[in-house]
């Protein structure tokens, strides 16, 4: 029968998935875009690790977003939540960077508040760094908690995993984090 399911076009699996609730027929579908969405994230975020990531985080929001809408043209609906997912990403991103400059340019007359501006980017950026080494799930799991400010059961519902595992996840993965960055701050010294 699953081969027969690939068989069909986006429309009937579409359809069937409305009729049914199967997250399987979405997986078919969805893996048939795969390259397209890491192309559309590579064209906006012009990088392979955000690329992949982002394109993990739009699987998660179709995941948890299609059955909210009557979609007749799977590809290009696909097409605008990738677009404007990486939009957003990088919208984020440059309000970030504009109030690290912000704070960091601000007149200051005895250098002290410079100085705590510096080493709060070089520890925002040794956070990332450590950030990517997670695995994927601990990444997405500490992300959602700790940056996005999510509570578990949120998390639970966005990524598909159990409560237990979200727990461990952010456990394991803050765990993991404190280890990377004194290994981190223990090479540059």
């Amino acid at each position: 029968m699953a081969y027969r399911l690939h068989d069909k076009d986006d429309g009937e699996l579409l359809q069937m998935f409305y009729e049914t609730g199967n997250n399987e027929l979405l997986g078919i579908i969805l893996q048939r875009y795969t390259s397209m969405l890491l192309g559309v994230c590579m064209k906006y975020l012009k990088n392979d690790e955000d690329a992949k990531d982002s394109v993990q985080q739009i699987f998660f929001k179709v995941i948890n977003e299609l059955h909210k809408y009557k979609v007749a043209y799977f590809k290009s609906w696909l097409y605008m939540i990738a677009k404007n997912y990486c939009l957003m990403k990088l919208r984020d991103k440059n309000k970030n960077t504009l109030e690290l400059t912000d704070k960091m340019t601000q007149r200051d007359n005895d250098g002290e508040h410079k100085l705590k501006a510096i080493e709060k980017e070089k520890a925002l950026t040794e956070l990332e760094a450590a950030l990517q080494l997670l695995n994927a799930e601990q990444r997405i799991c500490v992300t959602l908690f700790y940056l996005q400010k999510k509570s578990y059961q949120q998390i639970t519902m966005q990524t598909g995993y159990s409560t237990l595992q979200v727990k461990s996840n952010i456990q394991n993965g803050k765990r993991n984090l404190k280890l990377q960055m004194n290994r981190m701050s223990s090479h540059e010294q």
